[in-house]
């Protein structure tokens, strides 16, 4: 198959998401990968132009080896709301120059405004769309004034595409509220490789402590991602900024990197934290495994709001599947995915991870509950995701077919 992929963020900078994962992996099976991403952190990294260039980059690869895809990026004025606007112009551009040359037997949308593009040529061009649906995406839109028309805009993808596909149950029924119909949608979950934890020997795991000076004796929590306001970073390192948990062995090292990054960094330096919390920048997906595996307890201390309510974050996944206990705030996505006793311990508010890890730090509660999250998600293999993708789109192509 040639599938192109239309998306409102950066596939370079981001991630890897669950599209990285699916895209790269059937890719390694032979299929043919095109991607139109959108440059969503020039802001952060400022500008040397006010219109950028289109730039294609070739053989990409962020999840999987073996797998790359190519993932072209239409210009774009560099101005507030211009940015936007202009991406309905050059995507259009864009997208039709991919269906005259690129020729996709389907198109998969993870944005709003390029999928809404996307749907429609492709209704035109009668190739099926599946629209992928991993957030509530108009919640997402930096422009507060302009989520209601985003929302409207997603509804009607939803209501028509070829198949509406979600991540979890939380986000099919958000799906189905939106306008989907129920009997055109599925559910993808993300997938795990139970192998990249395995291969982490103990050497390799104590080195990464002693790098930061974690002992033995320490219990360190550990965060990776993109650093949200909402994360519930700020307030843990607050937490452990008090006196009590400054002569504790509570640590906390967090890899990644996002809009809080300088907040945290302050937050270290005024406190004189070096010691206690370690926040690194952005790792490569194939070196994380020795950061997750090198830490006590995995933690996901999101505020409770409209963005977080749904959505089931990867990293729980890739968190579970390492074999680590998991404290995460008691949101209702996340509940109705893992419910009870399945190594996640839920917290009310953010403030709470720190009293929480102290309380059931006992190593053979860690031990317990690693296994029994790591045992909830091992059957929930990359490949049995990848599987179920390419079936979905087979069919729709078929389908499609069937109605000339």
């Amino acid at each position: 198959m040639r599938i192109l992929v239309v998306q409102e963020s950066d596939w370079l900078e981001k991630g890897p998401h669950q599209s990285h994962h699916l895209m790269e992996r059937l890719s390694a099976r032979g299929h043919e990968i095109r991607v139109i991403d959108f440059e969503i952190l020039w802001r952060q990294k400022g500008r040397s132009s006010r219109i950028s260039k289109r730039i294609v980059f070739e053989h990409v690869s962020k999840a999987v080896e073996n797998g790359e895809v190519t993932v072209v990026r239409p210009p774009i004025i560099k101005a507030r709301l211009l940015d936007y606007s202009s991406l309905l112009y050059t995507h259009t551009i864009e997208i039709r120059r991919q269906l005259d040359e690129f020729k996709p037997d389907v198109i998969v949308g993870f944005g709003i405004l390029n999928a809404f593009i996307a749907r429609r040529l492709a209704k035109e061009r009668r190739i099926p769309f599946l629209y992928y649906v991993i957030d509530e995406l108009h919640r997402l839109v930096p422009i507060e004034f302009l989520r209601n028309l985003a929302k409207t805009v997603e509804s009607l993808n939803m209501k028509g595409s070829d198949k509406v596909v979600s991540i979890n149950e939380g986000l099919r029924d958000y799906t189905i509220a939106m306008g989907a119909r129920r009997s055109n949608t599925e559910v993808i979950r993300a997938g795990v490789d139970l192998g990249l934890y395995d291969r982490i020997p103990r050497s390799v795991q104590q080195s990464t402590r002693a790098m930061y000076g974690f002992s033995e004796h320490d219990v360190v929590l550990f965060f990776m991602g993109w650093l949200y306001p909402f994360s519930g970073l700020r307030e843990v390192v607050a937490e452990l900024s008090r006196p009590h948990w400054r002569t504790s062995n509570i640590r906390l090292l967090i890899v990644g990197e996002g809009e809080i990054s300088n907040d945290v960094h302050e937050m270290i330096s005024r406190n004189r934290m070096e010691g206690i919390v370690v926040l690194e920048g952005w790792k490569d997906y194939s070196n994380l495994p020795r950061y997750i595996m090198a830490s006590d307890i995995c933690i996901l201390p999101a505020h409770r709001n409209d963005i977080m309510l749904s959505i089931v974050p990867i990293k729980m996944y890739e968190y579970m599947a390492a074999g680590k206990p998991v404290i995460a705030t008691n949101l209702p996505g996340l509940h109705r995915e893992f419910g009870n006793d399945n190594g996640i311990t839920y917290v009310d508010k953010p403030e709470d991870t720190v009293l929480t890890a102290e309380a059931l730090g006992v190593e053979d509660w860690r031990t317990e509950q690693g296994r029994k999250a790591r045992a909830f998600v091992e059957h929930n293999t990359w490949e049995k995701s990848v599987d179920m993708l390419q079936t979905l789109a087979e069919d729709a192509i078929e389908e499609k077919k069937s109605r000339l």
